[in-house]
C-alpha cells in the first residue's frame, strides 16, 4: 500500500506524574560497547552515516550440523553425572541450526533435550546476541531462558535488557523487567522501559505492559498497553498524537491505524479542537490488482464558531454541522480501456480554511467530481466522462460556480501516412450550473449542449536540417442552449464555421565549438510561423470554458489565441524567431539556450469574451485596447544556461517595443550540489492586466504591477543537520509574503524538524483589503524505531524551497 509506518501504536496515553508506582521496571544497566557487537566506524565512516559505528554478528565458531536439529558442540572438560547428564566445562561452544551458546560451563540433562548454562554466556541466532548470567535452552526446539539478559538485533538496529528472557518456541521474545531502545551503545537519549516485553520479529512489533517512556533516564510518558513496530511493515495500533496550542486553544488529534488487510487499512481519527468541539475523521485504501482507491472524510456536530468575536464573520457557521468527503478510485478493464472515479464535497467554502491541519495552511479551492472512461487505441481514443467542480468560497457568487459538464463524450484519431497527415477530433458536452441566470453576464447564463468537430489535414517534412508543416484545420461548433426562461433575443441554436490555417517553418544550422577541453555543437535555428484565423460573429455563443491566453514563447506558434472551444479568436499573424543551442558532443545535453522571437500582426483583433467581430475593446481599458490593436507582439526573450554541473540560470522576458516597457520578466540562479545543498534565486515582474484571463471585475484582479524576489536555500551541514531558509517578497507592496526558517537534525536513534513560518493569505483574492497575516511554529520528534509525534512538513518543504529533499527522519 506504500504506507510505512513506524511511529508507535498508543493503547492510551496517561499523565506520568500520577501512575509511575504502576511501572516499577528495573531492567540491568546496559553492557560496554564492545560486548554487544558494536563496530565503531573510525576513519572508515560513511558521509551519510548517523551513528558512529554498526552492529556486526562475527562468524559461527562451529559448522552447522548435518540437519537443522543436530547439536554439535566443543569443550575443554566433558563428564558425566551420576544421573547420566553430560557437564561440559572450560570454554564451551553448542550449536543447533542458527543458533550458538557459548558459556563457561553447559549442563545437558540425560535426556539430552535441555542445557543449562552458566554465564556469563552468549546465545546468537541469525542477526540476534543475547548476553547473561544464566540460561536454560531447550535442544529440541527453540526455546530459552536466560536471567540478567542484554540482547540486539543487528539488523533492526535494537538493543536493551531484561532481568529474564524468554525465547518461546514459536520464535517470539518475551522479557519481564525489560528495556528497549535504539540508541547506540553509550546513549541513553530515549528507552523505553517495561514490566513485560513480547517481540515479535516474525510479524515486525512488539507489545509492552506497564511501559514507560524516559529520556536520558527521566520518565515522561506512560502507557499500561503499548504495541510498536520493530520494522518497517504495518501494524494496527494507535499512532502518536498531533498535538498543538496556540491562542486558539488546545488542538490534539490521536489517529488510529487498522491493518485491515494486505491490500487495505484504514486511519481514524477523533480530533478535539478546543473552540470548536469533537471533530471525527478517517480515511480508508484498497489496492487490487486492477483496482485501487481511497476514502477521506470528517465531521463535526455543531461547530462551536471558533475564537473570533460573537457575530462576527469568523463564526458564520456556528452550531452547523461540518464535514467533508472526498472519494478517489481509478482502474483498468484492460491495457487499452481505464477508468476514474472521484467526488469530492464539502459542508462549505470555509471548512478547509478552519480545519486544514497541513502546515503552511495550503489552499484547498474546490472539489472535484469525476467519472471517466477512457479508451486508447493504436488509431483512436475515446473518452466520455461526467465531471463538476465544488468551488470552495465564500461567499461563493454565481459568476464564480464552475459548469458540470453531464456528460463529456470525445472521439480523436490520427492517420499518417510518410509526412502527410489526417486528424479527427470531436467532443459532445453537456453543460449544466445551478444559478441565479439574472445574476451572470448574458453569455453565461445559458446551459445546454455543445458539439465541437475539428477535422485537419497537414504534412510534415522533419529532415535533421529543418522542418516545414503546413496544416489546415476546419472548426465546427453548434449549440443547444436554454436560458432558464430568461427573457432574451438570442439564438438557441447558434453555430459557428471557422478554418484555421498555419504553415510552421524552421531551419537548424550546425557548427562544432571547442570550449576548454569539451567539444561542443552549436546550432542556429531560425523560424518561421504564419496563422490565419478569420473574424468569425461568436456574440451569440454562450461562455462554458473559453479563457484568453496570455502571450508567452509558446504564443508565438500557436495560431489559438483561446482555450475551450467557445471562442476562436480572429489572427492574420506572422511570427518569427531565432534559436541557438550549445550541445555537449559526448552526451548531448543542452548547455545554453538562446532564444529571441517576435510576432507582427496584420490586422487588429476583435474578438473576446464578447466574440463581436466588428467592436474592439473600449480605449479606456488601455492594455485590452493596446493588445487588441498593436501591430507587433511584446519582444520574447528567453535564455536557459547550465553553469556546469551544479548552476543553473534562466531568464526571460516580454518587452513592448512600441510603449517601451516590460509587460512581464522573470530570472533565477539555482544550485544544486549532490550533498543535498540547495539554494535558488528567484525574480518575478507582472504588469498590471498581463493576464487578460483576468477580468477587472475579477475578485482575482490585482490592480497593481507585480513586482517580487524569491530566496530559499537548505544546506546539508552534514548527515546529521538541515538548515531550510525562504523569503518571498512584494517589493510593490513593500511587505513580506512568505518567510521561513527551520532546522532538521537527524541523529542515530531521534530525528527532529522545528520550522518557524509567517505569511500572507490572499483569502483567494486579488484584493490587498482581504489579505491577512498569519504565522506557526512546527515541531516534529522523532524517537526512531518508536514513533514521533507532530506532522510530517516535508511535502511542504518541497514546494516551498524547490530542489530539496528533506531526509526521512524515521530512517
Amino acid at each position: 500500500m506504500g504506507k510505512r509506518l513506524t511511529r508507535t501504536a498508543l493503547a492510551g496515553l496517561v499523565g506520568a506524574t500520577s501512575l509511575w508506582g504502576l511501572a516499577q521496571a528495573a531492567p540491568p544497566e546496559p553492557l560496554a560497547a564492545s560486548q554487544l557487537d558494536w563496530h565503531p566506524w573510525g576513519d572508515q565512516r560513511p558521509a551519510d552515516a548517523l551513528c558512529r559505528g554498526r552492529y556486526l554478528m562475527p562468524d559461527y565458531r562451529l559448522p552447522a550440523g548435518a540437519t537443522p536439529e543436530e547439536v554439535v558442540g566443543s569443550s575443554e572438560q566433558a563428564n558425566y553425572g551420576a544421573d547420566g547428564e553430560v557437564i561440559l566445562g572450560g570454554e564451551v561452544v553448542l550449536r543447533r541450526g542458527t543458533s550458538q551458546l557459548e558459556s563457561p560451563r553447559v549442563r545437558v540433562t540425560a535426556e539430552r533435550d535441555l542445557a543449562l548454562a552458566d554465564g556469563p554466556l552468549a546465545l546468537r541466532d541469525a542477526g540476534l546476541l543475547v548476553r547473561g548470567e544464566a540460561a536454560e535452552l531447550s535442544l529440541v526446539d527453540d526455546g530459552a531462558s536466560i536471567d540478567q539478559a542484554h540482547y540486539v538485533a543487528h539488523e533492526q538496529r535494537l538493543r536493551g535488557g531484561a532481568q529474564r528472557l524468554e525465547r518461546l518456541a514459536d520464535g517470539r521474545f518475551r522479557l519481564a523487567s525489560a528495556s528497549f531502545t535504539r540508541c547506540e551503545p553509550g546513549s541513553e537519549l530515549w528507552r523505553l522501559v517495561t514490566g513485560d516485553l513480547l517481540l515479535d520479529r516474525e510479524s515486525g512489533f512488539g507489545t509492552a505492559r506497564h511501559a514507560r517512556l524516559e529520556l536520558g533516564r527521566v520518565p515522561v510518558f506512560y502507557w499500561p498497553w503499548l504495541r510498536f513496530p520493530i520494522d518497517d511493515r504495518r501494524h494496527t495500533g494507535f499512532l502518536w498524537p498531533v498535538l498543538s496550542v496556540s491562542g486558539d486553544g488546545l488542538d490534539y488529534a490521536q489517529p488510529y491505524y487498522w491493518n485491515i488487510a494486505p491490500n487495505r487499512d484504514a486511519t481514524l481519527t477523533p480530533r478535539w479542537i478546543g473552540d470548536r468541539g469533537l471533530l471525527l475523521g478517517g480515511q480508508y485504501r484498497y489496492l487490487y490488482a486492477s483496482d485501487a482507491g481511497q476514502l477521506d472524510g470528517a465531521f463535526l456536530s455543531g461547530d462551536d464558531g471558533g475564537s473570533g468575536p460573537a457575530g462576527g464573520a469568523g463564526r458564520r457557521f456556528e452550531g452547523e454541522d461540518r464535514w467533508y468527503v472526498d472519494f478517489r478510485h481509478q482502474g483498468r478493464a484492460s491495457e487499452r480501456l481505464r477508468y476514474e472515479l472521484r467526488y469530492g464535497a464539502a459542508s462549505d467554502g470555509r471548512y478547509f480554511d478552519d480545519f486544514g491541519g497541513d502546515f503552511g495552511e495550503r489552499t484547498t479551492t474546490y472539489m472535484p467530481r469525476l467519472a471517466r472512461l477512457d479508451y486508447r487505441g493504436e488509431v483512436w481514443r475515446l473518452e466520455a466522462r461526467a465531471q463538476g467542480f465544488q468551488r470552495l468560497d465564500e461567499p461563493l457568487l454565481d459568476r464564480d460556480k464552475p459548469f458540470y459538464r453531464l456528460p463529456s463524450l470525445t472521439a480523436d484519431a490520427r492517420w499518417q501516412q510518410g509526412g502527410f497527415y489526417q486528424q479527427w477530433r470531436s467532443n459532445l458536452t453537456h453543460f449544466w450550473r445551478d444559478v441565479d441566470p439574472g445574476a451572470v453576464p448574458l453569455r453565461e447564463a445559458a446551459t445546454g449542449t455543445r458539439l465541437h468537430l475539428a477535422p485537419a489535414v497537414g504534412w510534415r517534412l522533419d529532415p535533421s536540417w529543418g522542418h516545414l508543416e503546413p496544416r489546415l484545420e476546419w472548426l465546427h461548433t453548434a449549440y443547444d442552449l436554454d436560458y432558464d426562461g430568461l427573457a432574451t433575443t438570442r439564438d438557441r441554436r447558434p453555430d459557428r464555421n471557422v478554418p484555421v490555417v498555419s504553415v510552421d517553418g524552421g531551419l537548424v544550422f550546425e557548427r562544432p565549438l571547442a570550449w576548454g577541453d569539451t567539444g561542443y555543437r552549436q546550432t542556429l535555428e531560425p523560424r518561421l510561423n504564419y496563422a490565419y484565423v478569420p473574424a468569425r460573429d461568436q456574440r451569440e455563443l454562450p461562455d462554458f470554458d473559453a479563457s484568453e491566453r496570455p502571450f508567452s514563447w509558446q504564443q508565438l506558434w500557436s495560431p489559438y489565441r483561446f482555450s475551450g472551444a467557445d471562442r476562436v479568436g480572429d489572427l492574420n499573424r506572422l511570427s518569427y524567431g531565432l534559436s541557438s543551442r550549445l550541445l555537449e558532443d559526448a552526451s548531448g545535453r543542452e548547455r545554453l539556450g538562446l532564444h529571441l522571437g517576435q510576432a507582427l500582426y496584420f490586422e487588429d483583433r476583435h474578438i473576446d469574451l464578447e466574440g463581436d467581430p466588428d467592436t474592439l475593446p473600449p480605449a479606456a481599458d488601455f492594455q485590452r485596447h493596446h493588445n487588441a490593436t498593436r501591430d507587433r507582439s511584446p519582444l520574447v526573450a528567453r535564455a536557459d544556461w547550465r553553469h556546469g554541473a551544479r548552476w543553473s540560470s534562466y531568464y526571460e522576458l516580454l518587452y513592448d517595443d512600441q510603449l517601451e516597457q516590460t509587460e512581464k520578466a522573470s530570472a533565477g540562479l539555482q544550485y544544486r550540489d549532490p550533498r543535498g545543498h540547495v539554494l535558488n534565486l528567484g525574480y518575478r515582474w507582472e504588469l498590471q492586466g498581463f493576464d487578460p484571463s483576468v477580468e477587472v471585475s475579477d475578485d482575482a484582479f490585482r490592480d497593481f504591477d507585480r513586482e517580487e524576489f524569491d530566496v530559499s536555500f537548505a544546506w546539508r551541514a552534514n548527515a546529521r543537520v538541515d538548515l531550510i531558509g525562504r523569503l518571498l517578497y512584494d517589493n510593490t507592496n513593500d511587505r513580506t509574503l512568505d518567510q521561513l526558517a527551520g532546522v532538521q537534525w537527524n541523529d542515530c536513534c531521534y530525528g527532529v524538524q522545528l520550522v518557524w513560518r509567517e505569511w500572507v493569505d490572499d483569502n483567494d483574492t486579488g484584493i490587498l483589503a482581504d489579505d491577512f497575516s498569519d504565522r506557526g511554529v512546527f515541531l516534529r520528534f522523532v524517537l526512531k524505531g518508536l514513533g514521533g509525534v507532530g506532522g510530517d512538513a516535508g511535502d511542504y518543504f518541497e514546494q516551498a524551497i524547490p530542489g530539496y529533499r528533506p531526509t526521512d527522519l524515521s530512517l
